[in-house]
């Protein structure tokens, strides 16, 4: 991910980007923010169009441990109780959809939701995101869906195209790689130090950031007359984006979530308040934000974890839907809600249930999607879909639709290969409003 944790490098002049730049608290790191885009383009690829970006955005929240679809969004109550489990359905504001009673607040919304029902899925042994967030199941081999948003959709303004808040340091996963997209592509991941990095450090006015851009550019100019090339590829524009990174209001107190008041975030609760910092992100212009919740890996123990987290995913999800459509961001905004797969139809060890990749269960809202509906439906046990599922392919590829990129679009890869985005690029049709 784009963090903000190595060492930066000497020059051929013999200086040191902390000595030509120290902004934004990047000196005591010993790297500057420059340095930092550099670093992640290293690897830029050639041979795309950029698209004009269409003013929309994806916030993509992962239930990471796949959560048990028969427990929330696809209960089966006839089956025999060795599947049913203990949970209990309850009706919503759209007539004959039912969802689990520790979904309250979703229940109140449903004609904003629409969910998908019987996805199938890979088992790849882990619990990553990358299937559901490449549609291969090749780990660490395609890149990822904001990546490749990234790759088509470049900003000009600074904000960072694609955003994570998946984990907190220590915990940095590479699941969100942009493989040969280039490193630039990777995520921007405001934790820790990469938030001070976006501020001006003490005695560092807008002028004399604007001197050392000027004395930046001059020493870039030097590196590039000694033949530096492929380290320096992209230099101009990363450098760019570095200072409007910095220098930009809007950018900062975008990731400042402390702006909204105690009574929003006490809307989202602690569970979900990254729920809130996506919603503020989208809002300022960002294309894509990854957001992890909970672990819902029950093997063990599967209804007294379900019963803690659901009542505070329910919180949360209900204040971010609620809150795009007061602000009017429902139609530029999609949201799905999914986890790597599904949970097994019959309840095992301990009152758990495993992996099961046949049938799992997707929300989506907004992107001026059709709401109010359920989408495909599993046989009695919940177990497979009783018609052509769908799979995290026709999903992602209905958010390219959504962010007007063609998933047909085929990438170059170190080989110079066209490789494309997706493989399947049927899309939810249900979804698209008539």
């Amino acid at each position: 991910m784009f963090s903000i944790y190595a060492k930066g490098n000497r020059q051929a002049n013999g200086y040191s980007r902390r000595e030509i730049l120290r902004v934004g608290g990047l000196g005591a790191s010993g790297l500057t923010m420059a340095d930092l885009v550099r670093l992640r383009a290293n690897g830029t690829t050639t041979g795309f169009i950029p698209q004009k970006v269409q003013g929309k955005s994806v916030i993509m929240i992962w239930l990471r441990g796949g959560a048990s679809h028969i427990d929330s969004y696809d209960m089966k109550p006839t089956a025999p109780s060795g599947i049913r489990g203990e949970f209990q359905p309850i009706s919503t504001n759209v007539p004959g959809i039912q969802i689990c009673e520790y979904l309250p607040l979703h229940a109140k919304i449903m004609d904003k939701l629409s969910v998908v029902r019987g996805i199938k899925s890979v088992d790849i042994g882990d619990h990553t995101p990358h299937y559901i967030f490449t549609g291969f199941p090749d780990r660490g081999k395609r890149p990822v869906f904001g990546s490749v948003v990234s790759h088509q959709q470049p900003r000009t303004d600074g904000m960072p195209p694609y955003v994570s808040l998946m984990y907190e340091p220590p915990k940095l996963y590479d699941n969100e790689g942009p493989t040969y997209l280039g490193p630039i592509h990777r995520p921007f991941f405001p934790k820790s130090k990469g938030l001070a990095n976006l501020s001006l450090s003490k005695g560092i006015s807008m002028d004399r950031l604007a001197n050392r851009k000027e004395l930046l550019t001059t020493f870039d100019s030097l590196n590039r007359a000694l033949d530096w090339k492929d380290q320096f590829l992209g230099v101009d524009s990363n450098t760019k984006r570095a200072f409007e990174m910095i220098g930009s209001t809007k950018i900062r107190e975008a990731f400042d979530r402390s702006r909204e008041t105690p009574l929003t975030q006490a809307r989202y609760g602690k569970y979900c308040e990254n729920f809130l910092l996506a919603r503020r992100l989208v809002e300022a212009g960002v294309s894509v934000v990854t957001v992890k919740v909970g672990d819902w890996d029950t093997h063990e123990h599967n209804f007294r974890d379900m019963k803690e987290q659901l009542p505070q995913l329910d919180q949360g999800f209900h204040a971010l839907i609620t809150d795009l459509y007061d602000r009017g961001l429902d139609k530029d905004v999609a949201v799905v809600l999914w986890g790597e797969f599904g949970r097994a139809p019959r309840i095992s060890r301990v009152a758990g249930r495993d992996h099961w990749p046949d049938a799992g269960a997707a929300v989506i809202a907004g992107g001026g999607f059709q709401s109010g509906q359920v989408i495909g439906e599993t046989d009695s046990q919940g177990a497979r879909s009783k018609g052509i599922p769908y799979t995290p392919s026709n999903i992602l590829s209905t958010l390219y639709q959504h962010l007007g990129i063609d998933p047909a679009i085929a990438l170059l890869d170190h080989n110079k290969r066209p490789m494309p985005i997706l493989d399947d690029r049927v899309t939810v049709h249900e979804l698209e409003r008539s």
